[in-house]
């Protein structure tokens, strides 16, 4: 490789892991928050001939990139190492319990794909209480009506703007509600929904948009929408899960002061990435679809589902409530909280 193709290959990675540091919520920004594995992977490679060239040749440039690199590869495997077996878990294991527990299968379709059957066909594998399922419109509700006859309690929004929402479930729900957070075109689910043993859980089921140039290129309303739900976690005493595609990956910073103003837990933490997106590049994958518990539950499973012929992969847990908290939560300071009321703020300011 000619020096100068490392020299650029390793300035814009030493760049790209250092610029989610910047806090604005333009989305050619927020979008080097989505590979950190692959960034670490990069650094790693650039630094090995680096290495020999500091050594073989005793050039003063190579020891300083050499340094960068390694910088910048610590930071990320620190970041990587909290999704992974290394990491300590922030919820604990627990044996599965029908009675007190529940089965969640969430996944994005992408509208524009048709393998219906793929998804009932999983559903079927699998056996959940409950699917979320985003990016429906009226054909996949028509493509999944079959379902209805083992899940009758439904709750469907299908919308031709990427943003339908189809929900099914076997329990019974106690009460429901559909809200436009941030914007009148894009839904989200609030309900309360009766486990076996009796006891009622809350679901927020939701798909903020993401930061895009050709659709959002700020990641204000998604920001806005994360937090306003955090915020409903906290002042809700119910156990309460908070599902769907987030648009944001794990380890983002918003998504950490989600779970720092909502109190919730991440169970991918000290478990593994469990990628969902993009199904079809394998080199470039990362968590965009999420399922946060409330300190009242502990772990059963937590799986990464075949493909349904779209760009995300489903992922499905199964979650139990808990006699004491099994989670190790994050806490919010008075700076955290200032953050999130200014986003929600802006959010709600922007779509004014």
């Amino acid at each position: 490789m000619p020096i100068y193709v490392l020299r650029i290959i390793s300035a814009f990675f030493i760049l790209a892991t250092w610029i989610p540091f910047i806090k604005w919520d333009y989305w050619w920004i927020r979008v080097f928050d989505y590979p950190q594995l692959q960034k670490l992977v990069i650094i790693i490679l650039c630094v090995l001939p680096w290495t020999y060239l500091a050594f073989e040749e005793a050039s003063p440039e190579s020891f300083i990139w050499m340094v960068l690199l390694l910088m910048a590869g610590i930071h990320l495997f620190r970041k990587v190492k909290i999704f992974s077996p290394l990491g300590k878990k922030m919820i604990d294991s627990i044996a599965y319990d029908e009675e007190n527990g529940i089965h969640i299968l969430v996944g994005n379709v992408y509208q524009f794909n048709t393998h219906y059957q793929k998804v009932i066909d999983l559903v079927h594998q699998t056996n959940p209480d409950l699917i979320f399922l985003v990016e429906t419109d009226q054909a996949w509700e028509v493509g999944l009506k079959s379902l209805e006859k083992q899940y009758p309690n439904t709750i469907l929004i299908p919308l031709d703007n990427t943003y339908g929402m189809l929900l099914y479930t076997k329990l019974e729900i106690v009460r429901h509600e559909i809200k436009y957070l941030i914007d009148d075109e894009i839904p989200s689910i609030e309900l309360e929904i009766k486990l076996n043993s009796g006891k009622t859980i809350t679901v927020y089921a939701i798909h903020p948009t993401p930061p895009v140039p050709n659709e959002n290129p700020k990641s204000t309303d998604r920001d806005a929408e994360i937090l306003i739900v955090g915020k409903k976690v906290k002042a809700n005493p119910k156990p309460s899960l908070v599902i769907g595609d987030l648009n944001d990956v794990a380890w983002s910073y918003t998504t950490e002061l989600f779970l720092k103003i909502s109190e919730m837990a991440d169970p991918r933490r000290g478990r593994g990435l469990f990628s969902t997106f993009h199904a079809k590049i394998p080199l470039l994958r990362w968590p965009l679809d999420h399922i946060f518990l409330s300190k009242h539950f502990g772990l059963s499973e937590l799986q990464v589902q075949s493909g349904i012929g779209s760009d995300h992969f489903p992922i499905s847990m199964k979650a139990v409530i808990t006699e004491k908290n099994t989670t190790d939560q994050l806490e919010a300071n008075g700076e955290d909280h200032q953050e999130a009321k200014e986003k929600i703020e802006n959010g709600i300011s922007d779509r004014s």
